[in-house]
């Protein structure tokens, strides 16, 4: 008779029970609706405004298509020319293969949110952008290392470039890359989706990015937060260190060269990587390398365009096409009979 009881048994216990047990019921029931995951999120996109949108779904698409040809180039070239099978150009062959799947991963998400306005997205595919977006950016970061590094042998261990940078170094440090881009995605993506999302849904973003997913989360974030700001402070960092050791013993080793000429060739062959290096980083830096949850604004989404869209589009012009080697080839293939 125990489960029979229901509420006129209640009842008969007393109105202060009543009331007490009704609280508890109401108090359960608030609870367990506040738990129920999020099946889907809502990208606001890059602009809310319907006057601009058009004008910029227009820019955005041909700089995709601009980006995407640009890079197939590159690898066509190294690819298809025996005289540029080199390690400087493995490693530019490694970053426009990247960089055509970087823009792919982002890029369609921005422009349907520009031709449609805000839309919804699943909670798996939100999660698997995600993921992808790490493996690449993250990637991307040991890779541009990796290329100073290759630069800092060339130029300031010339003698040594051979041993230093041989097939077996060049693969290695392209699979490290991605192989360390790969685990660091795991450990981040595993975290921000074993959170429970309760609502609201809606991500003030162009793309499922970090920060926006934490902001949404409804339980304790202190260990994703802590698990995001180590490996922010690991990869992006570190990284970065590499890069500017790299440069700085470059620019030791140029300001010795005797001949003005070969000065100014490799200043001006730095300072142009530099430029690149320092955009991505900067606006990298400034949203990801915190411990806490930051807002998503508009300024985000600004610095998010940097780094998804801008430099991966000047990243071939500024590492290859202003390349003598790869003027020559270019020229060779478009002269082709």
């Amino acid at each position: 008779m125990l489960f029979f009881g229901g509420e006129e048994e209640d009842q008969q216990k007393g109105p202060f029970f009543y009331r007490t047990h009704q609280a508890y019921q109401m108090e359960r029931s608030l609870e367990l609706a506040n738990t129920t995951r999020v099946q889907q999120f809502v990208l606001l996109g890059l602009s809310t405004r319907p006057d601009i949108r058009d004008a910029l779904f227009a820019i955005f698409l041909t700089l995709y298509l601009l980006t995407l040809l640009e890079n197939a180039l590159i690898i066509y070239l190294i690819c298809s020319h025996s005289e540029l099978h080199k390690p400087m150009y493995f490693f530019l062959g490694n970053l426009s293969c990247l960089e055509m799947c970087y823009v792919s991963v982002t890029m369609p998400s921005l422009l349907v949110g520009l031709w449609t306005g805000p839309y919804q997205v699943p909670f798996t595919a939100c999660m698997t952008q995600l993921f992808f977006f790490i493996v690449l950016i993250c990637t991307e970061c040991t890779l541009l290392a990796s290329m100073a590094y290759d630069r800092y042998v060339a130029i300031c261990r010339p003698l040594h470039y051979p041993l230093l940078m041989r097939p077996q170094v060049c693969l290695g440090l392209s699979l490290s890359s991605w192989l360390g881009g790969l685990v660091v995605s795991v450990a981040k993506t595993t975290c921000i989706a074993s959170l429970s999302y309760c609502g609201p849904n809606v991500l003030n973003q162009f793309f499922c990015d970090v920060s926006p997913l934490l902001n949404l989360s409804c339980t304790h974030v202190a260990l994703t937060e802590l698990v995001d700001f180590i490996s922010a402070i690991v990869i992006f960092c570190g990284t970065l260190l590499v890069s500017l050791a790299s440069y700085a013993a470059i620019g030791a080793t140029v300001l010795r060269m005797p001949s003005a000429a070969a000065r100014r060739k490799a200043f001006s062959t730095c300072a142009s990587h530099l430029v690149v290096v320092g955009i991505f980083y900067s606006a990298a830096l400034f949203i990801y390398c915190r411990p806490s949850r930051i807002k998503s604004m508009d300024l985000n989404k600004v610095l998010s365009v940097i780094y998804t869209v801008v430099t991966p589009m000047c990243n071939p012009v500024i590492y290859c096409l202003r390349n003598k080697e790869v003027h020559a080839v270019l020229w060779k293939t478009l002269n082709r009979p």
